[in-house]
């Protein structure tokens, strides 16, 4: 067990959990790919290593915690059925999840979801909930119908199980490169940073960790100044996933220990980053899978040199963590980027 920010026991996530989801992961999640570029490493003067989670199921890799969390139901459970909250990847991935074992799902989603990833949803068999993110509570309405339909609650990260799952990424990220020098994912709950960098740690000591969030999403950041967690108001940014108020209680309790900084990206940054990977690397990516590879094209990262292996040139790796976006909005995002 370990500790949260107000002192209560929270469960531990730890690097054989991860291997463990990676096992009941084995042939049904891919095993994405992991790009390189020289353009990119001249830019931003770094060998770069990107874990394209785009091409994961569902378009991000969203699917590997909920098809964990979900795997490890009951029988009975599945029988009854599943709820999640999301503003689009992991609804999806619920959804899917619960189609692929046998079970059925309710997704609460915001009214502004992205029709792609509302069509997508629904397209799994998901049955759909909409709320106001301006003003509504999703975890509240999850967990009434949770409690009213005998439903099990799959929340987006802040869950050991959904965490181990999104570890997964990293942990296929390094058997392939071997040792980085740094770490770079987007953060919105929290969920992929903690499951990365509870494998990160584990296995290269010495990493650096280094979370990215948009500037109007500055939760994490702000959280880990004031040595809790801070809510802030609901971000309004091209990031729709991640779009989150405040810090996950048990992944606030992981970044905190684990992390070495956060930095924040703006939405033209982001827009950037989309742009350079769809002229570059022939790559499509939604905004909130963008912002890791924003924050190094826009120098938010100072990485010192590391003698007697790469002077001049760092071993980085960046999760790119989704690529759900249609093609009217892309072409919106990149009018005049």
């Amino acid at each position: 067990m370990t500790r949260s920010p107000a002192g209560a026991a929270v469960p531990a996530v730890t690097l054989e959990d991860v291997r463990d989801a990676a096992g009941r992961l084995s042939g049904i999640a891919h095993r994405t790919p992991v790009l390189r570029s020289r353009t990119l490493d001249a830019l931003v003067g770094a060998e770069v290593h990107l874990k394209c989670e785009n091409f994961q199921r569902v378009g991000a890799f969203k699917f590997r915690g909920a098809y964990h969390a979900v795997s490890r139901l009951a029988p009975e459970q599945l029988a009854r059925g599943v709820v999640a909250y999301s503003s689009g990847n992991h609804a999806q991935a619920v959804a899917l999840a619960a189609r692929e074992l046998g079970s059925r799902a309710v997704i609460v989603m915001p009214e502004d979801t992205p029709r792609e990833k509302l069509d997508a949803t629904v397209g799994y068999g998901a049955e759909i909930v909409t709320y106001d993110r301006y003003t509504g509570d999703r975890a509240a309405l999850g967990r009434r119908l949770a409690e009213e339909r005998g439903l099990a609650l799959i929340p987006p990260y802040d869950h050991p199980h959904v965490i181990a799952g999104q570890g997964t990424t990293a942990l296929e990220l390094i058997e392939e490169t071997g040792p980085l020098d740094a770490l770079l994912a987007p953060i919105g709950g929290g969920g992929l940073m903690a499951g990365a960098a509870t494998v990160a740690t584990a296995l290269v000591p010495g990493i650096r960790m280094i979370g990215v969030e948009p500037e109007a999403g500055d939760d994490t950041l702000r959280s880990l100044a004031a040595g809790h967690r801070v809510a802030v108001p609901v971000p309004r940014t091209i990031a729709d996933g991640q779009a989150v108020d405040v810090p996950g209680e048990l992944t606030f309790a992981i970044n905190r220990r684990l992390l070495d900084s956060v930095v924040l990206v703006s939405d033209d940054e982001i827009r950037a980053a989309m742009k350079l990977a769809f002229e570059r690397l022939k790559i499509v990516i939604e905004p909130s899978g963008a912002g890791a590879l924003a924050a190094l094209l826009a120098r938010r990262v100072d990485l010192p040199a590391v003698p007697g292996r790469y002077p001049h040139l760092h071993r980085i790796g960046v999760i790119v963590s989704g690529g759900n976006i249609g093609l009217d909005r892309f072409a919106e995002l990149m009018t005049g980027c």
